[in-house]
């Protein structure tokens, strides 16, 4: 039977500690043990159902934990404080000096900021490649690759991973294949197609209210129980914890999330046929003539569409910027960075989320001075969000 992922959300029964629909908030950092013994168990690993400290775990974020295990097809769960809480996280538990890693050159710049820059301190060594040319990563694989670390769909440039050819190569080499599931959740279920571990920026649609920042990395139970092992696991020692509070708002508005994934890809499909036929250079994966639309499609769950992210290219900066300050000056969106919101949200990749990564490595990977982001929101009337897009791409002199 096939994986439906939100049909699995709500097959949890998660009641409260008094039977309430919403379970209850955890408001406390420590609990409380009746017997020594348990307490001495719980450190070593060895109790079930117990909790010891917030950091480690507590109830609020075990059940937002296993709601996300249950969408992602994965045993386990564990949520973070950040998307770069849960990115580093695991990049660190399953790294150590002397390791290389192989990315995607067209990645979030903080992930890419992260691999280039703070990596090499520790001796890990990162590679980055064309993840769409298959022959590249197996080229780029040495004796010591730990890792290959790529985006489902990339940011800013929306390349479509093909992961059960990356799994192939990850298992031929012995090397873990980690995900960033952000842009694509529901769409695409990583783990279902050879991912070993799934990371989220869940402060982007999973969420989708821009109220909070926060993470997630789904796997096994092995690999999650290493995370929180409180000798060596990376997530305890390191303490990237998410606020139970935080944990509780998400794991509600997680509930929705299958109707607002289905809103954000009507729009941006509907953008993207607008687009063509304005004759704008623009890149979404739902088109057939996009290079990544066949991937996509072997691996995408067909009831909620092709995501809500796309682009287009005007070439430079400065045209990017004038039509983004007469978009929202028009009520299309907000020039703001992140996705996911309810709102259309847009800004030029080069300068803002990807301005990390260096204008050369820029060229290099396709990414144009003018490109400009778009997070498609859940807007009613769609048409009439065109209609002050057109009326902007006309009065800039663009069309």
């Amino acid at each position: 039977m096939k994986h439906d992922p939100a049909a699995s959300i709500f097959d949890l029964k998660q009641f409260g500690e008094f039977g309430d629909v919403n379970p209850s908030v955890t408001d406390s950092a420590t609990y409380t043990f009746m017997q020594a013994k348990t307490m001495t168990d719980t450190f070593h690993g060895e109790a079930e159902g117990c909790f010891l400290y917030s950091r480690h775990w507590n109830p609020s974020n075990k059940y937002l934990s296993d709601a996300l295990a249950a969408m992602e097809g994965t045993e386990a769960g564990w949520v973070t404080g950040s998307g770069m809480g849960a990115i580093t996280t695991a990049l660190l538990q399953l790294c150590a000096s002397g390791d290389h890693i192989v990315s995607s050159m067209t990645t979030y710049g903080g992930t890419f900021a992260f691999m280039q820059n703070w990596l090499p301190r520790f001796n890990i060594e990162v590679t980055f490649v064309d993840i769409t040319d298959l022959n590249a990563v197996k080229a780029a694989i040495k004796p010591n690759t730990k890792v290959v670390y790529t985006e489902t769909m990339t940011n800013p440039l929306l390349q479509i991973s093909d992961l059960p050819a990356l799994s192939e190569i990850c298992k031929a080499s012995g090397a873990s294949l980690v995900v960033d599931n952000t842009f694509t959740p529901l769409i695409v279920a990583p783990a279902l197609h050879g991912a070993d571990v799934v990371v989220y920026s869940m402060t982007k649609f999973i969420n989708g209210k821009n109220d909070c920042v926060a993470g997630a990395i789904c796997g096994t139970n092995d690999f999650i129980n290493q995370l929180i092992d409180v000798n060596n696991g990376t997530a305890m020692l390191l303490g990237p914890v998410l606020d139970p509070y935080r944990s509780s708002s998400i794991l509600k508005n997680l509930h929705t999330l299958h109707i607002r994934m289905k809103q954000h890809s009507y729009n941006a499909m509907y953008l993207a046929n607008k687009f063509k036929e304005a004759g704008l250079r623009f890149n979404y994966p739902g088109m057939p003539d996009n290079k990544g639309y066949e991937t996509l499609k072997k691996m995408m769950h067909p009831d909620f569409g092709f995501g809500g992210m796309i682009a287009i290219d005007l070439g430079t900066s400065e045209k990017a910027n004038i039509l983004m300050e007469m978009m929202e000056s028009a009520g299309v969106g907000y020039l703001a960075v992140s996705l996911g919101y309810f709102k259309t949200l847009f800004s030029n990749s080069g300068k803002s989320t990807s301005s990390e990564v260096p204008e050369e490595v820029q060229k290099e990977m396709g990414l144009s001075p003018g490109l400009i982001r778009f997070s498609v929101g859940l807007d009613h009337n769609i048409e009439k969000t065109w209609q002050k897009i057109l009326e902007c791409l006309k009065t800039s002199g663009i069309l």
